[in-house]
């Protein structure tokens, strides 16, 4: 017993035409198009019907297993209808100057079961020309078969009378030879049988002849004559329409799947898995990823797949492995969005987590994506740490929403070309992993850069985001390829569907906001100087008297740091307390 086709099958070969649907639509519409115009290209053909019936003559033979059981073979009258010599007859019935074997290739003929009736059928160009051909050709062949029938009696009359003569100048001689012969001679005996026998035979030849001279030859009749067609018979505009849009379906079918053949980017979870060779280990849709700078709710339709996707992570992992780079298949957002939610929902069974950020923005509106997506400040990021001018105590932000995660930013620089290679990071990666918890590094694309192979060699698991319509099957496999040749386990692949980009409207806002109608703590009501986001230095950086001045009602003024002029990017501070009119905490 053969197998039936798996739903993974049908949902593939459905979602290839729901991908495709517009080609076969065009490809319908272009058959349908086509059945049109045939049907107004080809001459219109009417068709018109004579009904003989045939009956029997002396001449005809029945074959063993003709259609009738009677003396004729409708078979072979059938063939004698479309021959030359009926071929004739109708032509000059018609009076017409086409050939007759021109208007013999017009001519059909059917024979209803269990009947002795031929219907002639002739195909013209207008409705009288096929009226009058169908005619002309029933007459014809009655004419035909007549006269055939007729000679065959004539010459059966000859015959006879050749015989009568021959008879009679026979019994002639014997009577002649009679009267010389003696009386009671054995010769008279013999004449006399001899007359007796031939005057036998002539009376016989006699009475078939005066049988065959008064026999009326009936070779048929015609029993339903031509009608005048109202309506052609071809072209047929419902046979060429549907046949036209079928073709143009299964045209089109064959079209979007030769398409969806050839095609390299990957648009569905299934691609990623059969055509990447790939295991899945998450896939988000439309309705959970709006846009990539979201960190999504942990208990929303995205946030219970991330929480899925961690407690996968945390199975596959080793004992000691801390560090998992996230990279991309193709240039985009997908890496910051699946690495900022994995180091998320890590952070919030109570790890420490530390999320840095490596990936350098492809545009200048998708810049600092971490620092919106926490609340945090741009800078000091990864540039400055790896290039010396911060310590990575300072480079070290901590999240407002998940105290366990920090956050290391891409930073202020241009470029870090060269710095992903360097000691720096090697010890800054091994002094978190001294610190316990783990490491999640939003690593570039490999598409892009070879950073993402570069921080591959020193994590311990490698995760590949897809995002997909914009991924290609070679970046994929590529990609793949990369981790491996460094010896990075490769873990998965995370699928995300095409991601919108951020909003302009949304670029310069903060990332985190006070409305109106909220109280800081002690039951202060907000004032404008707090609806801007308060300042908030390194540890050990203010004195106390900077503190106090900090919490002032009023925006501070921009303080000096420890560590010189080098760095005047202030990170935003939520240690304070800040409570709504009910009293709960924010």
């Amino acid at each position: 017993m053969e197998p039936s086709a798996s739903p993974a099958d049908v949902s593939h070969y459905l979602g290839v035409f729901r991908r495709h649907w517009w080609i076969a639509l065009l490809a319908t519409g272009a058959g349908l198009g086509a059945g049109t115009a045939l049907t107004h290209a080809l001459p219109k053909v009417y068709e018109s019907s004579t009904s003989v019936l045939v009956q029997a003559v002396d001449q005809d033979t029945n074959a063993s297993g003709g259609r009738t059981k009677g003396a004729v073979n409708l078979d072979t009258e059938a063939q004698l209808v479309g021959s030359g010599a009926v071929a004739v007859k109708a032509a000059q019935l018609l009076r017409t100057t086409r050939s007759p074997i021109d208007l013999a290739k017009d001519v059909s003929v059917e024979v209803p079961a269990n009947t002795t009736v031929l219907v002639i059928n002739f195909k013209g160009g207008t409705p009288q020309e096929s009226q009058s051909g169908s005619h002309a050709f029933a007459e014809a062949y009655l004419r035909n078969r007549q006269e055939t029938a007729q000679d065959g009696l004539n010459q059966q009359i000859k015959t006879l009378n050749v015989k009568v003569k021959q008879l009679t100048t026979t019994l002639t001689g014997i009577n002649a030879r009679l009267s010389r012969a003696a009386k009671g001679s054995p010769d008279e005996s013999n004449l006399l049988s001899l007359r007796n026998n031939s005057q036998n035979q002539l009376n016989s030849l006699t009475g078939k002849l005066n049988e065959l001279t008064t026999t009326t030859v009936g070779a048929g009749s015609i029993i339903s004559d031509a009608r005048l067609p109202d309506t052609p018979t071809s072209p047929n505009p419902m046979i060429n329409l549907a046949t036209g849009g079928m073709v143009g379906l299964l045209l089109g079918l064959l079209l979007a799947f030769a398409r969806e053949r050839f095609d390299r980017r990957l648009r569905t979870a299934a691609d990623v898995r059969d055509r990447g060779r790939m295991p899945v280990l998450a896939a988000l849709d439309d309705r959970t990823t709006p846009h990539f700078d979201d960190v999504l709710q942990p208990y929303g339709a995205g946030g219970r797949v991330f929480n899925r996707l961690r407690n996968e992570i945390l199975a596959s992992l080793q004992p000691g492995d801390q560090i998992i780079v996230v990279t991309g298949a193709s240039r985009g957002s997908a890496a910051t969005l699946v690495s900022a939610n994995l180091a998320a929902a890590l952070a919030r069974t109570g790890s420490n987590v530390v999320l840095i950020g490596a990936h350098l923005p492809d545009s200048v509106v998708d810049a600092a994506p971490l620092a919106r997506m926490f609340g945090i400040s741009a800078t000091p990021g990864l540039s400055e740490l790896l290039a010396g001018r911060v310590s990575l105590a300072r480079a070290l932000q901590r999240t407002p929403r998940i105290p366990s995660l920090r956050v290391i930013t891409t930073g202020g620089a241009a470029t870090a070309a060269g710095l992903m290679q360097s000691q720096r990071l090697r010890d800054t990666l091994q002094t978190l992993r001294g610190q316990g918890g783990f490491v999640v590094i939003e690593a570039p694309s490999t598409s892009s850069s070879a950073d993402a192979q570069g921080l591959a060699s020193l994590a311990d698991a490698a995760i590949l985001a897809v995002e997909l319509r914009r991924s290609r099957r070679p970046a994929l496999l590529d990609a793949a390829e990369q981790l491996q040749r460094v010896g990075t386990p490769l873990l998965g692949a995370v699928v995300v569907p095409r991601l919108a980009p951020i909003r302009a409207a949304d670029m310069h806002g903060p990332a985190v906001t006070l409305t109106p109608g909220m109280r800081v703590a002690g039951g202060r009501p907000i004032r404008d100087g707090d609806m801007t986001q308060p300042m908030r230095f390194p540890t050990g950086t203010l004195t106390a008297a900077q503190k106090e001045a900090a919490a002032k009602d009023t925006a501070p003024k921009a303080l000096p740091s420890p560590h010189g002029p080098t760095d005047d990017t202030a990170i935003i501070d939520m240690s304070g307390v800040v409570k709504a009119a009910d009293g709960d905490q924010q």
